[in-house]
C-alpha cells in the first residue's frame, strides 16, 4: 500500500531515500533549505519545497501529521538542526519519525528528543565492508534475528567432493544448507548424498558465531 512520506535534508543519503520511495509508487514530499540540492530532485517526485525545518511555524503548516512517516535524513553539516527539527516533528503528531545519526551521542539525543527509529548509514556501510573484507566468500547475508543469519557462501574447497552427510556440517559448525546455487540454478531439494563440486555457492542458516566459524575456512 503506497504511503505518504516527507523527506528533510537532500544530500546524497536523503535523495536516494527519496527517489526509491517515489519509484516504489510512495508520494514523497522533500524539504532543504539549500535551493539547488531542491532543485535536484524537484522533477523526479511529488513535491520538493525549500524551507528551514527549524522554523516551527513553517512546518506547522505544511501538515506533516497527515504523513505515514518522516525522514530526517539531515547529515552532518548540521546536527543542530537534525535534533531541533525531529523534537518539532515529534510535538506536530508525525506518526512515525526515523532520524539520521552520524555518532552514537547524535542518536541517543534523536531517541531522547522524539525519533522512533535511528539510522546510521555511514557506520552500516563501514561494518558491511568490514565484513566483505574479513569474510570474501560470503556473497550476500540477510540478518534473521536474534544473532541468526542467513547466508550465501562459496564451498570451501575443503568441502569439495565430500557429501553432506560427510561433512555433517550440522553437528561441526551448527549451521544448516538450505539450498545450493550451481551454474547459476538454485536447488532446495539437498540429499545428504550431494556431494559439493568446485564453484557451489551455499545457502546457510545458522548463529553469527556459526558463520564466522565456516567463512574462516575458505
Amino acid at each position: 500500500m503506497a504511503g505518504e512520506f516527507v523527506v528533510i535534508g537532500l544530500g546524497i543519503f536523503g535523495q536516494n531515500v527519496a527517489l526509491r520511495l517515489t519509484r516504489a509508487g510512495h508520494s514523497v514530499l522533500a524539504l532543504d533549505r539549500d535551493p539547488a540540492e531542491v532543485q535536484a530532485v524537484a522533477d523526479e517526485i511529488d513535491a520538493a519545497l525549500c524551507l528551514d525545518t527549524t522554523d516551527e511555524e513553517a512546518l506547522r503548516g505544511l501538515g506533516l501529521e497527515r504523513m505515514t512517516c518522516a525522514v530526517v535524513a539531515i547529515g552532518t553539516e548540521s546536527i543542530e538542526a537534525s535534533i531541533l527539527t525531529t523534537a518539532l516533528l515529534r510535538q506536530i503528531g508525525v506518526p512515525r519519525i526515523v532520524a539520521r545519526a552520524v555518532s552514537d551521542l547524535h542518536g541517543r539525543v534523536l531517541l531522547a528528543v522524539g525519533a522512533h527509529q535511528v539510522v546510521s548509514p555511514e557506520a552500516e556501510m563501514g561494518e558491511r565492508l568490514a565484513r566483505q573484507l574479513g569474510q570474501p566468500n560470503v556473497l550476500e547475508r540477510l540478518e534473521l534475528g536474534e544473532g541468526v543469519e542467513a547466508v550465501e557462501l562459496e564451498a570451501p574447497q575443503a568441502f569439495v567432493g565430500k557429501t553432506l552427510v560427510e561433512l555433517d556440517l550440522r553437528r561441526r559448525y551448527g549451521i544448516t544448507v538450505a539450498a545450493v546455487r550451481r551454474g547459476g540454478r538454485i536447488s532446495a531439494t539437498i540429499s545428504g548424498e550431494d556431494r559439493v563440486e568446485n564453484g557451489d555457492v551455499l545457502l546457510v542458516i545458522g548463529s553469527t558465531a556459526a558463520i564466522q566459524r565456516i567463512a574462516a575456512l575458505a
